[in-house]
């Protein structure tokens, strides 16, 4: 007996991109608990999700460069494919309501021609870092910024991998024993916890293990040092 095909989903009629943060105890989330409260969210909000087609019908919902476990955000991006025309602002206080706090959606607006990754070029990070003095942290940054190519490790699905830190590095400052560090996105992405390992390759008073807490403040087009909304 032939197996009876699924049937089809009404296909989107809107696309909304959504901003939201992870802050406090919530920058522990992983990316899959994210996306499990998220959903949850979805359904009690009402918003009128567009499904896939197929077997297993899922929400339609992209995801874009989201920030590593443990880090703390106020740019995480995606995008949500509707059914029905709806109020942006109105979805947006609504999932709001439906996440727990410290999960909070900044913004939701129409999306625009393009893919969002492409639009997610770069990114700000705030890094607070404990256990070293200021003038070895600026020596550091110094040696690390004079430096061609900083290689560091990470272990990733594939495994250990190495790579360099340096180069996609833009700027790097210490603002009052803060790291402020703009990074463009590539592949791997270079992620605040490199460049501290990084660091602490380039200058021996600054341990590898440094502990660092690094917050995302800004994620977007990246253009002659500065950063684009992709959202605008």
């Amino acid at each position: 007996m032939a197996r009876q095909q699924p049937a089809q989903q009404a296909p989107p009629v809107q696309r909304l991109r959504i901003r939201y943060a992870k802050r406090g105890r919530l920058r522990f989330a992983s990316h899959r608990d994210f996306a499990r409260a998220f959903e949850r969210a979805l359904r009690r909000a009402g918003v009128p999700m567009a499904y896939s087609s197929g077997f297993s019908p899922h929400p339609r919902i992209s995801y874009a460069n989201a920030a590593p476990t443990g880090a703390a955000s106020e740019a995480e991006y995606l995008e949500i494919a509707l059914v029905r025309e709806c109020d942006p602002a109105a979805v947006r206080d609504a999932l709001d309501a439906s996440l727990p706090a410290g999960l909070d959606v900044l913004d939701a607006v129409p999306a625009r021609a393009g893919a969002l990754a492409d639009r997610l070029t770069g990114s700000r990070w705030r890094i607070e870092v404990s256990g070293v003095d200021e003038e070895t942290l600026r020596d550091a940054v110094t040696a690390f910024l004079a430096a061609d190519e900083v290689a560091v490790e990470r272990m990733m699905k594939s495994g250990l991998r190495r790579f360099d830190a340096r180069g996609p590095v833009v700027a790097l400052e210490v603002r009052d024993g803060v790291l402020d560090l703009l990074v463009e996105h590539g592949t791997p992405l270079v992620r605040p916890d490199d460049v501290v390992q990084a660091l602490g390759r380039v200058r021996p008073g600054v341990p590898e293990g440094l502990s660092a807490r690094a917050t995302r403040l800004r994620q977007g087009t990246l253009r002659d040092g500065e950063l684009a909304d992709p959202l605008a």
